[in-house]
């Protein structure tokens, strides 16, 4: 579980509440962005680990996909 996710839903339920001052809107949004950071760098890591078969067995992984694992991997 992502730590900052517990506080990102702490501030939605202020804001749908009782509002958000203009300190917690910035303090949402910081979070939000690296929240997502977070999610993105995820999603790339297991992107790298993926290789794609055709139905005989091939590898046809991308060209683009096998450079930045040899890129990553540097």
């Amino acid at each position: 579980m992502i730590p900052i996710l517990s506080r990102i839903n702490e501030l939605s339920r202020i804001e749908r509440s009782i509002g958000l001052s203009d300190v917690e809107k910035g303090e949402q949004a910081a979070l939000r962005t690296q929240y997502l950071q977070i999610l993105r760098g995820q999603v790339f890591s297991t992107l790298l680990s993926v290789s794609v078969r055709d139905t005989l067995g091939n590898d046809v992984t991308p060209k683009k996909l096998i450079d930045k694992k040899i890129a990553n991997a540097q």
